[in-house]
């Protein structure tokens, strides 16, 4: 797996090249800012870009832009951004093309290695995984009208596991001990509640994210 990294602590920067490179990644570059990170996505075209959100000179939302920024300079560069605090706009906004490939964690999740190898991993396949933090987060903020809870129980969890990890029907299958139809079935039914028309199922899986994440 080929990796851009953007972050403006040195520390963790290279914290992240050694790690990944001692798990079998090539990071093709490591750079401290947002114009960077757009110019080596141009320049390598990684298989995943690692991004923090606040870079210079504001440490704001400058690596928030720069990722969506290579995104439109290279189409389809899955991108994981990380964070200090949960900012529930700045994964909505990364989220906002339906494409998938994207992903939102704390940084404190880096720590837990297996986890974040599996996150980076499945960003990279094309996936959409948020940190159990922002789900939560999330959750709580449910407006009375969320089309989200017209949800059965069931489908809150189907539908949590799409956004959360970016299940496969398979997988959410085994996790929750039904049959992959019957998934299927809690998958189409979550759609249909959410408005999402017929289209491609990983659009419509990003676009149900989306909803999950708005709501």
């Amino acid at each position: 797996m080929r990796v851009v990294i953007a972050d403006d602590s040195v520390l963790l920067r290279e914290g992240l090249v050694r790690l990944l490179e001692e798990e079998g990644s090539a990071v093709v570059a490591a750079v401290g800012d947002g114009p960077s990170l757009v110019r080596a996505v141009a320049e390598h075209r990684p298989d995943v870009a690692v991004v923090d959100v606040r870079m210079p000179p504001t440490h704001t939302d400058e690596g928030l832009r720069a990722a969506v920024a290579a995104r439109v300079a290279v189409p389809g560069t899955a991108v994981l951004v990380l964070s200090q605090y949960v900012e529930v706009a700045y994964a909505d906004e990364l989220l906002a093309d339906g494409r998938g490939g994207v992903g939102y964690l704390l940084k404190d999740r880096v720590t837990d290695l297996d986890s974040f190898l599996a996150a980076l991993t499945g960003v990279a396949a094309g996936g959409t995984v948020l940190d159990p933090q922002v789900v939560a987060q999330l959750f709580a903020r449910r407006r009375a009208d969320d089309p989200v809870r017209r949800l059965t129980p069931r489908e809150r969890e189907v539908l949590g596991l799409i956004a959360d990890e970016g299940s496969s029907n398979g997988a959410i299958a085994r996790r929750v001990v039904v049959t992959e139809g019957a998934v299927e079935k809690h998958t189409q039914r979550i759609f249909a509640k959410l408005g999402l028309t017929q289209d491609e199922d990983q659009h419509r899986r990003v676009m149900a994210t989306l909803a999950y994440l708005r709501s």
